[in-house]
């Protein structure tokens, strides 16, 4: 085997000496690998990253919600955020107590807020009429609010999540509404929570919106948490030299905010952070073989089975995955040239990468798509009747382990209900 371009994954040591092409041949392409060692040191960069002793970090599980992910997580003293009943009921599956589960919904039935109200969990919710169902259904119960501050970040507007121009969140302004209500219901306001938006790479925006927040949190004594919210970014384009997040630089600048905050509130309150994609991004590789490569017109397209089916990503937020190639046989490239990789779904949108200067590449070789263990399988569809792709884990000790099984043919009609014509 010939690793033609893998720098990235070299310097990681992200195979930890197994070959890819041997994984992709053993449990078929596409295929989404993960590396434990490197989702574990990921976990404790955020445990470490603030002096504060009542730091607590949620995963946040809409990132990647694989059981053996979760569990893992979980062994590294992180708790877990939710956003639906079916996070909830993975979570629990995972070993997580439902302490340990903070549930934020949006816009949600009152049947799916019973259902996390009966499971215990911690519960937040972000509009008015949302907690006014929540003093219906559980009057006298303990409650979380999430505020919008104002202040947005993220690398496209879609994963913006507050600002002026989101559905996220409560105003300031509606505080007085909040406190009515809290009292109406006679709700024990428990906690406040933001969440600014997803992949920042700087950390003026989040420091920013945490001021904001505490300003908030001080009209409210006798919180118990402050969930300062997530959306650390991680370099996506390493071959070009980005530079990471400083966590390091941020952990101060967050423990200066918190310090400032605690000795006005006069109470020693838990602060929370929610990142997702900085845990598990960097931790998965997808395999993908090549089975075309052709010219049209003035381009050069290399097919592969990695359609949009199984990384949304690029279509939905025309994001930049790295992407390195491997080859079985020693057959030599001639040089590189810029090729658009496209996957195998009937959209001209199924684009994983456009004029990407790579080496030359053949039918039969396998490509690596970096960094898709955050919103990589947790988006993946049957889009094209097509099946959903294996997970495998490389443990700690070099062990490669099925955790999650390629779907069949019969796993489409598991729910469907033919009729009688």
């Amino acid at each position: 085997m010939s690793k033609l371009y893998s720098r990235v994954t070299d310097e990681m040591n992200y195979f930890e000496g197994k070959d890819p092409v041997a994984l992709a041949k053993e449990y078929q392409t596409p295929l989404y690998v993960y590396n434990e060692r490197i989702l574990r040191q990921r976990c404790r960069d955020l445990k470490n990253m603030v002096k504060y002793p009542n730091f607590v970090v949620d995963y946040s599980a809409k990132a990647n919600c694989n059981l053996a992910f979760l569990q893992i997580v979980k062994s590294e003293g992180l708790e877990v955020d939710a956003m639906s009943p079916g996070e909830i009921y993975v979570e629990r599956q995972a070993g997580f107590a439902p302490e340990e589960i903070f549930y934020i919904g949006n816009n949600v039935s009152a049947e799916e807020m019973q259902y996390a109200i009966d499971a215990g969990v911690h519960i937040s919710v972000d509009s008015l009429s949302q907690l006014e169902q929540f003093g219906q259904l559980a009057p006298g119960h303990e409650v979380a609010v999430r505020f919008n501050p104002g202040v947005g970040a993220g690398h496209h507007e879609k994963v913006v999540t507050a600002g002026k121009k989101t559905k996220f969140g409560i105003e300031p302004k509606y505080i007085p509404q909040v406190k009515e209500l809290l009292k109406k219901y006679n709700l024990k306001l428990i906690g406040i929570n933001q969440h600014i938006g997803s992949l920042f790479m700087t950390g003026e925006a989040f420091t920013a919106s945490i001021g904001a927040l505490f300003e908030i949190a001080k009209q409210f004594p006798g919180l118990k948490f402050i969930d300062m919210g997530g959306g650390f970014g991680i370099p996506y384009r390493k071959e070009e030299g980005e530079a990471p997040l400083d966590i390091k630089e941020l952990g101060e600048a967050i423990d200066r905010a918190i310090s400032a905050f605690v000795k006005e509130y006069g109470e020693q309150v838990t602060f929370r952070i929610e990142p997702g994609r900085y845990i598990s991004a960097e931790c998965s590789v997808i395999l993908s073989r090549v089975h075309s490569v052709k010219q049209n017109h003035d381009k050069k397209y290399v097919g592969c089975d990695c359609g949009f089916n199984v990384l949304q990503r690029p279509i939905m937020y025309d994001s930049y995955h790295g992407i390195e190639v491997y080859r079985e046989s020693e057959q030599p490239s001639k040089g590189t040239e810029a090729v658009t990789v496209v996957g195998n779904i009937c959209e001209s949108g199924d684009i994983l990468a456009k004029d990407r200067v790579l080496p030359e590449i053949f039918k039969g070789d396998v490509l690596g798509i970096l960094d898709a263990g955050a919103y990589g399988f947790t988006m993946a569809s049957n889009y094209n009747n097509r099946l959903r792709p294996a997970e495998v884990l490389i443990r700690e000790n070099g062990e490669v382990v099925l955790i999650r099984e390629r779907e069949t043919l019969d796993d489409l009609m598991r729910h469907m209900i033919p009729l009688n014509v």
